[in-house]
């Protein structure tokens, strides 16, 4: 039997009809409130996804979501960042109680703003939502603050005037869970060099049994191994080491071509076969742009 293609909800009318909630005040944009969400038994809740962007802050507990490939309880007091197209689903739905809020938008909305060119550098909207911002006390007052000045704004001031403010809220509560996943981030540090520990060996492992026959490391194998995002790992990697994902790998390729070159009598087309390059010459290209020197001249070093 063919498995049925997941619902569209393409307009936050329609989610408001779905979710049992009134009209929304403005058809680009919406502040819901956890506490009114009404799942009820639609099958569309096992597997959609939907067209707007959406910033949630959530306390409670009140099912099972699955993101991607992975399930997820709804933890206490996460903060989770999600866009247009990805894939939900939700199961196993409770009474407990639950608050905060979930704000989305329509691309539409910042379109012709400058927000709606920089979007796409705010690289939570990519993170899953195991990979979720915890707030402290004082930062979930912060947020739950600008959500309520946005509510207030959405509500209360509809004119030619509304879109801007509204506009400038979403662009400072991002820039607010910037900062935040950044603290994020430094607080989680012991754990975070643990993590560090764990992809040394695990690329250490891969060049040594895999490389030679499934080509170099990357950055979504390196992530998959992990259980998370491409985003959340270049994010974390670059506070740890100053190098995105991508940079730390090749960096790791490169220093062990360095212990090959100096310790074997390898020739340089096995040692890039070896590491898992296709063509030698594209390996002395990366030897030669990360260390300034050919591979040739490096190894003549030690002699």
């Amino acid at each position: 039997m063919k498995k049925a293609a997941p619902y569209q909800i393409k307009s936050v009318s329609e989610l408001h009809r779905l979710f049992g909630l009134k009209k929304p005040d403005h058809p680009l944009i919406s502040l819901i409130d956890f506490e009114l969400l009404k799942f009820g038994d639609s099958e569309i809740w096992k597997s959609f996804y939907y067209d707007f962007y959406c910033v949630a802050c959530k306390k409670g507990s009140s099912g099972k979501l699955k993101y991607g490939q992975r399930d997820y309880d709804f933890d206490e007091g996460m903060m989770s960042f999600t866009k247009p197209g990805q894939l939900f689903s939700v199961t196993n739905v409770t009474d407990d109680p639950v608050s905060g809020f979930m704000l989305i938008f329509k691309p539409e909305l910042i379109r012709n703003y400058g927000l709606g060119k920089v979007i796409g550098n705010y690289n939570f909207f990519s993170y899953s939502t195991a990979e979720a911002l915890h707030l402290s006390e004082k930062e979930d007052e912060v947020i739950t603050s600008l959500f309520r000045q946005m509510q207030h704004e959405i509500k209360n001031n509809i004119d030619q005037f509304s879109q801007d403010v509204v506009v400038s809220h979403i662009e400072l509560l991002l820039n607010y869970a910037n900062r935040f996943h950044h603290r994020q981030f430094l607080t989680r540090s012991a754990e975070n060099n643990d993590l560090l520990t764990k992809i040394e060996q695990l690329l250490k492992d891969y060049l040594t049994n895999k490389a030679s026959n499934c080509g170099l490391p990357t950055v979504q194998q390196l992530s998959d191994e992990l259980n998370m995002t491409p985003g959340y790992l270049s994010d974390m990697l670059r506070k740890l080491t100053g190098q995105n994902a991508q940079a730390y790998i090749q960096g790791f390729v490169i220093d062990k071509a360095k212990v090959l070159l100096s310790t074997t009598n390898l020739s340089i087309k096995e040692i890039a076969y070896d590491l898992g390059f296709g063509h030698p010459q594209s390996f002395s290209t990366m030897f030669k742009n990360k260390t300034n020197t050919t591979a040739l001249q490096y190894r003549a070093s030690f002699n």
